[in-house]
């Protein structure tokens, strides 16, 4: 089983994040993405995870949104996080403005495990205690270290 620390890093976590749009954030997503793993491009990232996006909203609920999508040239899963300054209209299943954004990103020969990475990052993401724990760190460091403690809880 793929963990989550293995595909997402400190510097792909990004506490207070600009939000204003959804595009504005996936841009911002794309940017961080590009900077980190030079192999990507960023235009690119933004256009597939938009793509995604119009085939219906990645927003989960609870203020939780998880764009994701499938990517020629990338050879192994990519993770970000950002918790925006504040919240914006994502068109989430329950209508709730998003403030947190787990992103991933898999090679376009996708599998099983890339699966099992979304469902991890949901089932996570789903937990009350845990959203509260990411809204309240302090840093884009603090953001990234709450993954970490909640991967080592079980």
């Amino acid at each position: 089983m793929i963990r989550l620390e293995t595909i997402l890093t400190p510097g792909r976590s990004l506490a207070n994040a600009p939000g204003g749009s959804k595009k504005r954030a996936l841009e911002k997503v794309a940017e961080l993405i590009a900077k980190e793993v030079p192999e990507l491009d960023g235009q690119t990232v933004f256009e597939k995870l938009i793509a995604r996006e119009k085939l219906g909203s990645t927003g989960f609920g609870n203020g939780i949104a998880i764009p994701h999508c499938r990517l020629e040239g990338c050879t192994t899963p990519v993770s970000a996080l950002l918790h925006l300054e504040a919240p914006i209209d994502y068109d989430a299943i329950d209508g709730a403005p998003v403030d947190l954004l787990f992103v991933l990103l898999v090679p376009a020969a996708a599998t099983d495990a890339h699966l099992e990475l979304l469902r991890q990052i949901a089932s996570m993401l789903d937990r009350k205690e845990v959203r509260e724990r990411l809204r309240a760190a302090p840093s884009s460091e603090a953001l990234f270290q709450v993954v970490l403690d909640v991967q080592n809880e079980h």
